[in-house]
This record gives structure tokens, C-alpha cells and sequence, in this order.
């Protein structure tokens, strides 16, 4: 890894924390500056695709609170290739909620799946995430896996970010990025190492915060929300970004 990143760059000190920790934190200004290094243009059009999420309708608790679209795609250094749609699936090793069945979403839109945002917070990815596999273990091609995530809650529902509570992807690396807070309280990130023994908490507060995470070493959760203002809509917006070998 050494070389990889210039010394002092957002993405050298998330490839620190990663190697050290298990899990890295980047402020939205670091994240920012890496993902327009990358060629991150028309942000608010990006965000504001999380206006059109259908309604998940695999939820076994019964919620109706969180809304989705769901993309694959091939991914090496020298290019990016959506994948077909297919559907998205965890064994209840990973989710005990919702895992063992396949999951058919929405599929992320053509414009969002091929817009320079997310090529670009794919790129950063990438270099991020095969600088920090060991030689012998770099696939060929990344399977990532794209989640809009849109949280709801009112006075009568309450928002459940990670429904299953803290748990692990089943994947090599996630990023997750807050796209949007309105009118939340509360939604606060924990990590925990393989014993569940807390390393960390803190909440994705501003548009392009983000957790990074080593799937293989860490536990991860976020608290449910609730609205400021219970007259008022009150959601989550993230981007999960998840990397897997084949």
C-alpha cells in the first residue's frame, strides 16, 4: 500500500484507519475531495434520485419505512460494467431478518447507474479497496453491489436503518454514504469489533459523510430514526456501496 496514496490525502488516511481499525470515517469535505478527484460532478441531481425509491416489500418485520433501488456491476481498474439486473441475497448467517431468500428490487435507473457520481464513488472504491487486499487475494473483477437506501419515520413509524441489527454484509468492503438527513434525530453509526465489544460511534450528519468498513473484522449498526418535527417528513438517504470477490 505504501505509495499508493499521496501522504496526508483523504484516502490515504482512510487506507490508514482501514489497515489499523477495521473501519474509517471521512468527513464530508475528505470525501468530497477525493470523489471530484475522481471526476464527482451534478451532485444534486444524484441526490435527488432518492426522490423515486420503491417501497421494500421483503421486509419480514412487517416495516414500512425503507425504500430502495439495487445495481450490480463489474469493476476493475480499467473499467466499470453494470452487471444484468438480478437479485440481491444474504444467507440468514448475515440477516437473520431478511437473508435467505432472493431479493428482487428496483433497479437503479440508467441515468443514476451511469452517472458520474457513481462512477466516480465506485473509482474511489476501487482504489481504495484493491490497495488494501493482499496481492494473492485481488479478483479479477470486483462484484459491487449499489443500494439507494431511503429511511422514512413519523410519530407512528419508526425508521429502522439496520433492521437486523449490528451485523456484517457478508462482502470483502462497504461504504456507506449519507446522501440526506431531513428532520432526523438520532441514526447514529456503532462499530464493534468480532466480539461486539464497541471500537467506535458517531452519526452521519452532512451530504458526503461516510463509513468505510472491512466486512471480515468489524460489526456494524445504526440506531433508528425519529423525526425533529413530527409534523414534518423526516427520512435517511444512503448510498451502500458493498465490494465482493467472486
Amino acid at each position: 500500500m505504501d505509495g499508493t496514496f499521496a501522504q496526508g490525502s483523504a484516502l490515504a488516511d482512510a487506507a490508514a484507519s482501514l489497515g489499523r481499525d477495521g473501519f474509517a470515517q471521512l468527513t464530508s469535505d475528505l470525501t468530497r475531495h477525493a470523489l471530484e478527484d475522481a471526476g464527482l460532478t451534478e451532485w444534486q441531481g444524484f441526490a435527488d434520485s432518492w426522490d423515486g425509491l420503491g417501497l421494500d416489500q421483503f421486509m419480514a418485520d412487517g416495516g414500512r419505512y425503507r425504500r430502495r433501488r439495487f445495481a450490480a456491476f463489474a469493476v476493475t481498474e480499467a473499467s466499470i460494467r453494470r452487471k444484468p439486473h438480478q437479485p440481491h441475497y444474504q444467507s440468514r448467517d448475515y440477516n437473520a431478518l431478511n437473508g435467505g431468500i432472493a431479493r428482487w428490487f428496483e433497479p437503479v435507473s440508467d441515468e443514476i447507474g451511469d452517472h458520474p457520481a457513481t462512477r466516480a464513488i465506485l473509482r474511489v472504491c476501487d482504489t481504495l479497496f484493491t490497495a488494501l487486499t493482499p496481492a494473492a487475494l485481488r479478483p479479477e473483477a470486483w462484484h459491487v453491489e449499489m443500494h439507494q437506501f431511503r429511511i422514512e419515520a413519523r410519530p407512528d413509524l419508526v425508521g429502522q436503518p439496520t433492521p437486523e441489527g449490528l451485523h456484517r454484509d457478508g462482502v470483502d468492503w462497504v461504504l456507506v454514504l449519507l446522501i440526506r438527513r431531513e428532520n432526523v434525530a438520532s441514526g447514529e453509526t456503532t462499530i464493534t469489533d468480532l466480539r461486539r465489544q464497541p471500537l467506535s460511534s458517531f452519526t452521519l450528519a452532512d451530504p458526503l459523510d461516510a463509513a468505510l468498513v472491512d466486512d471480515s473484522r468489524v460489526y456494524h449498526g445504526v440506531t433508528a430514526i425519529h423525526p425533529l418535527d413530527p409534523s414534518r417528513p423526516s427520512f435517511r438517504d444512503v448510498l451502500v456501496i458493498t465490494f465482493r470477490r467472486q
